[in-house]
């Protein structure tokens, strides 16, 4: 059966994807807090900070959900097309 190969991402990529979203993210923070300014803009950089980190989490997992379903979708069709095919006898006699 022809089946669609699965990518699995490696303990390394995991490790180096999550140092540089922490790094980014402190680097950001510590900008932030070290910022000349009043506390009003400070708070308002910071939630924004905090609202586009969650919304990057979110759109992630709509990615993720989005292709798992195609993946789904195209192994139905697949199923699908290969009943038809093993029901299908050319030389079977019609009528």
């Amino acid at each position: 059966m022809d089946t669609a190969p699965t990518t699995k991402n490696t303990t390394a990529y995991f490790a180096q994807s999550a140092i540089a979203f922490g790094i980014a993210l402190l680097t950001m923070l510590l900008a932030i807090f070290y910022l000349p300014s009043d506390p009003w803009p400070k708070a308002f950089l910071s939630l924004g900070t905090l609202f586009l980190t969650t919304s990057s989490f979110t759109l992630a997992k709509c990615v993720r959900d989005a292709q798992e379903s195609q993946y789904v979708v195209s192994r139905l069709d697949q199923a699908r097309v290969d009943r038809i095919l093993a029901d299908h006898n050319p030389w079977k006699e019609v009528g």
